[in-house]
């Protein structure tokens, strides 16, 4: 009896990383402890030719509902071949941060925005043209409003088949734009679960010919750009108003917000411009039900004195161990500063 397992990883590819995968065959069934395996580092651009192998660690499992059957997909950190972190694997930085602040309890919920394309050009914008004016297709119904259900209704029964913590989809503001929402869980885990659900989502759209694109601006002018607004609490702040305002104020002292903005996605300064439903890449603003600020506080956060903010800034493209890292270590540290922990 055999298995496949699906190794998955990601490269080095600067300034916006990508994902690959390979399969390695293994005797039993799935449920041990996965060995690690290595890749030629020269072609991810992890390693020069002379020294090119890397080492998988399998860090996260899950089934794999492509494949189906006893079949797993495994999420690796990539390692240097004298087992430590290779310097493209931000997953051990976000580790010790994680650990440091875990009696805070933070959770995450992460709107992962994407854009589907047919070859060069976004899907439903006719040849050499363009559709009509963006607003109708938000959440809209209908073949001449939406365009690529059937392959996201398919990545949602994937998400749900692996066992990822995916609590919804829904139509975005731009024809063949679309999001689906991971969480709310841990930091490492939405965001291990994150990397997995792309990947699914860049393999569930191979089968229908078409690619799916992280890119934050995909269309240039009047065109909503895409993001991944990252929704975010602490024990506190799901208890005492008084701590979402602090998150929100630590988020915003000194060189915080440039500090957080230069590592939230290539091409930043495209989608942040302050025209659809962003802030100012350079500016930093809270606010309640505000789609204009950098952070909001939902109205009925204030409503109820305790709940979660939502960065609003983080693109499409942001890697989650990032994001989340730099926003545990802001924001908790500031509660702790604040002693509202």
């Amino acid at each position: 009896m055999t298995y496949k397992a699906e190794y998955i990883w990601i490269d080095g590819t600067e300034p916006t990383a990508k994902l690959r995968s390979k399969t390695k065959i293994l005797p039993g069934e799935p449920g041990g402890e996965l060995p690690i395996w290595g890749f030629d580092g020269s072609s991810t651009n992890q390693a020069e030719g002379h020294a090119s192998d890397r080492v998988l660690q399998p860090v996260f499992t899950c089934p794999d509902p492509i494949r189906g059957g006893n079949n797993v997909l495994v999420l690796c950190e990539v390692l240097n071949i004298d087992m430590t972190p290779h310097e493209s694997n931000t997953r051990a930085l976000l580790r010790p941060v994680a650990e440091k602040f875990a009696a805070q309890e933070s959770i995450f919920g992460i709107e992962q925005e994407y854009t589907f394309f047919d070859g060069d050009r976004p899907l439903g914008f006719p040849v050499g043209g363009f559709p009509a004016a963006q607003g109708g297709y938000y959440c809209g119904v209908g073949s001449d409003e939406i365009f690529g259900r059937e392959i996201v209704e398919k990545h949602l029964d994937h998400c749900l088949t692996a066992g990822l913590a995916i609590s919804g989809i829904n139509a975005e503001v731009m024809p063949g734009q679309w999001e689906f929402q991971v969480g709310p869980v841990g930091p490492l885990e939405v965001s291990d679960q994150l990397w997995v659900a792309r990947w699914l989502l860049y393999r569930t759209a191979e089968e229908f010919n078409v690619s799916a694109t992280l890119n934050p601006k995909p269309v240039k002018g009047d065109w909503n750009g895409a993001g991944a607004h990252t929704n975010f609490s602490t024990k506190a702040m799901r208890e005492d108003y008084r701590a979402i305002i602090a998150a929100c104020e630590a988020l915003g002292e000194g060189s915080k917000p440039l500090d957080h903005v230069k590592n939230y996605g290539a091409g930043i300064d495209e989608r942040l411009t302050g025209l659809h439903e962003t802030a100012p890449w350079n500016e930093f603003s809270y606010g309640v039900s505000d789609r204009g600020a950098s952070v909001r506080i939902p109205w009925q956060v204030e409503k109820d004195g305790k709940g979660y903010i939502e960065d609003r800034r983080p693109n499409a493209n942001v890697d989650p161990y990032v994001v989340t890292r730099l926003i545990v270590d802001t924001c908790c540290s500031g509660l702790e500063k604040e002693s509202l922990v």
